[in-house]
């Protein structure tokens, strides 16, 4: 990674300009959320001290929380030693970071050669989802 650069232009961006995004808990350093963000969600993310992301379904930003009210504060925005990949120290408000109600995306665990949810729904998506 150039460092000689400005900061966005030194990142590795792919093909369709994202860069993949992990999001994990300040507290606990829990892996919560995966994502993708464009040039424009980091520096947003930058700049509010909130995640934002580029959401490939609806292609559009996505604000974390701007639906479920599951906000996720940025403390520190770090990139790997290639520049390809950014990582993020959140807060994660409400404690749901998954669109299922559940703290983590990775809830799913191989166990004899299926996948199985191992975490409890905190919250049912209906409740947090009410459009």
């Amino acid at each position: 990674m150039d460092a000689s650069l400005p900061w966005l232009d030194a990142l590795k961006w792919d093909e369709n300009g994202l860069i993949p995004a992990i999001a994990q808990e300040t507290a606990t350093g829990r892996v919560v959320m995966f994502a993708w963000m464009n040039r424009e969600a980091l520096q947003e993310t930058v700049t509010t001290g909130n995640a934002v992301y580029w959401s490939r379904s609806r292609r559009r930003l996505w604000r974390k929380g701007e639906e479920s009210g599951h906000f996720q504060k940025v403390a520190s925005v770090r990139t790997d030693c290639d520049g390809d990949v950014i990582l993020l120290s959140i807060t994660q408000e409400g404690g749901i970071a998954c669109h299922t109600g559940r703290e983590s995306c990775f809830f799913n665990e191989l166990r004899e050669e299926r996948w199985a949810a191992v975490e409890p729904v905190l919250k049912d998506p209906r409740e947090i989802y009410k459009k």
